[in-house]
């Protein structure tokens, strides 16, 4: 469990190494610190474990579906 081992006290802002399964290595990434409930770290690691994909490309994909939902595009761009 990868994910697990870094450290709560990591600044917000220093640039993470990507893993294999994530953004390409020309993209920039930043490490960040997020209160989660238990039960939910432990369903999160567990379908990591299961699906032998990290927890942090899970993560990702959250954060990409909540932006594709609350985000609207600028000046439009997007709409038919």
């Amino acid at each position: 469990m990868q994910d697990a081992s870094a450290s709560p006290m990591s600044p917000e802002a220093t640039p993470a190494s990507a893993d294999s399964n994530g953004p390409d290595a020309s993209e920039s990434v930043v490490s960040t610190h997020v209160l989660v409930p238990i039960e939910q770290v432990h369903k999160l690691r567990e379908l990591a474990r299961r699906t032998r994909i990290h927890q942090s490309e899970y993560l990702r994909e959250a954060v990409e579906d909540l932006l594709a939902k609350y985000v609207r595009p600028p000046n439009g761009e997007g709409t038919p």
